[in-house]
């Protein structure tokens, strides 16, 4: 069996210094790096991460906790959180909360019972209160998709206010002035958000605000159809509707195709997720891009960084951009 001494002899660095460039630390220099790894591949070294994590008194793994381990959103940002995770040669272990706060308090304790080194929380249900007793019994903590001002340095989110500005000022600018909202839940922070931000920009247009032409759907598939139907049998005169996710506009499309409605001519749809599917759905979608790909990559960054406390400036809030297709046409 290969043992730690012999790949530091071979990599012609000391034990120590093996030990730190398998654990990720930043402290080791990128080339002395390079000679470990390859005297790790020469020699077909697999570390023992049992003996690693008794050494280090780590556990080599990071925790997750996430709305849901399915869907558009949680699937990349989870691939990516992973992805750079593993980069450190550390594992992720993630769970949901799905929308209960039992579940997400639970999820936290088997988590933490884990002994993770690290967390990486996205809590809908969970106070303020509860995330800083959190982020105190594990202090290697970044809370996605939330602002806590007492863990302001730890948290990481969108500008989901900016995100729904720039979606109803687009419309706007292009002539509509009876635009709909379909939210998400209005349990999560991000709807609300999202509608101040349309509420925003009517009010630079100067144009009313009208709580009838707000209908509360959900960022998953269920119920939006009925939602839409509703929306549309109310206000026949609606010119745009604001989808708070790219899920909502595909129950606007479904609705609209029934009822024999062109898309982008007879109504007008700006989404918000920019998924993958928005570009391939005719006409393509206008949307609202939520960067998840960087939040990934941020989150892990993040939060290995508190683990071995290493510098790192945290980007605590990502900007949306509006990704502009076909959906929503101009009037005169």
């Amino acid at each position: 069996m290969i043992t730690i001494k012999e790949v530091s002899e071979l990599a012609q660095v000391s034990q120590a210094t093996v030990s730190r460039a398998l654990n990720g630390h930043a402290t080791v220099k990128e080339a002395n790096k390079i000679k470990v790894f390859e005297a790790i591949e020469k020699l077909g070294y697999k570390p023992n991460s049992f003996a690693q994590a008794l050494a280090s008194s780590r556990s080599n793994s990071i925790g997750m906790l996430v709305g849901t381990l399915e869907g558009p959103f949680f699937g990349p940002l989870m691939h990516n959180v992973e992805n750079n995770v593993r980069k450190k040669n550390m594992h992720l272990i993630v769970t949901s909360g799905q929308e209960s706060k039992d579940k997400e308090t639970d999820s936290i304790r088997f988590l933490q019972s884990k002994q993770v080194d690290g967390l990486i929380v996205i809590a809908d249900r969970l106070s303020d209160d509860e995330l800083i007793k959190i982020a105190k019994n594990t202090p290697a903590t970044i809370i996605l998709n939330r602002y806590v001002p007492e863990l302001y340095k730890q948290c990481i989110c969108i500008d989901n206010e900016l995100g729904g500005y720039i979606a109803t000022k687009h419309m706007l600018e292009l002539g509509h002035k009876k635009i709909a909202c379909i939210t998400g839940q209005l349990s999560k922070l991000d709807s609300r958000d999202r509608l101040q931000g349309y509420r925003n920009a009517l009010a630079e247009f100067g144009i009313n605000y009208e709580a009838s032409l707000i209908a509360e759907g959900r960022f998953d598939h269920d119920g939006n159809h009925e939602k839409v139907r509703r929306l549309l049998d109310r206000h026949s005169d609606i010119t745009a509707i604001f989808c708070q996710n790219d899920n909502i506009a595909l129950a606007v499309y479904d609705v609209c195709s029934d009822r024999g409605l062109t898309i982008g001519e007879d109504i007008s749809i700006v989404g918000f997720d920019n998924d993958t599917y928005s570009q391939h759905i005719r006409p393509k979608l206008t949307t609202v891009n939520f960067p998840v790909i960087e939040m990934g990559i941020e989150a892990a960054n993040s939060v290995l960084s508190l683990v071995h406390k290493d510098k790192h400036q945290i980007n605590n809030k990502l900007s949306p951009e509006l990704v502009i297709r076909n959906s929503v046409k101009k009037l005169n």
